[in-house]
């Protein structure tokens, strides 16, 4: 019986081992695939970065049935990324367009989601 639990017990533990070093690899592939994207992110933004996302989301603001209450806006050197929630479906794609609509815009990344507010 003895034996049969240490064995137990080494089983369990070379699992956890095992799951932790595949669990370290990919967060280390993980982070080095995003290296590239998220260093043309570093610095501050400039005065003309930050008109920008004023002038996104002021677009925004004025589009017909968009709420932009959980809506933020990154921009840098024309590149606009949106992120946050939105609470209609729709919307994501209504954020593209007003988006590219604002002058200066050169590209969208839009990483909106559909808010949920649970099972209440």
């Amino acid at each position: 019986m003895k034996a049969r639990n240490a064995l137990k017990l080494i089983v369990v533990a070379g699992c956890i081992a095992l799951a932790s070093n595949v669990y370290a690899q990919a967060s280390d592939s993980m982070s080095m695939a995003s290296t590239p994207a998220a260093s043309t992110w570093k610095g501050k933004a400039t005065p003309a970065d930050k008109k920008l996302a004023r002038d996104v989301r002021k677009a925004l603001s004025k589009a017909p049935n968009f709420n932009v209450s959980n809506v933020f806006v990154r921009a840098r050197n024309g590149a606009v990324t949106l992120s946050g929630s939105v609470v209609d479906g729709s919307q994501i794609a209504q954020a593209t367009e007003v988006t590219k609509g604002v002058d200066g815009v050169t590209s969208v990344s839009n990483k909106l989601t559909l808010y949920s507010r649970g099972n209440q």
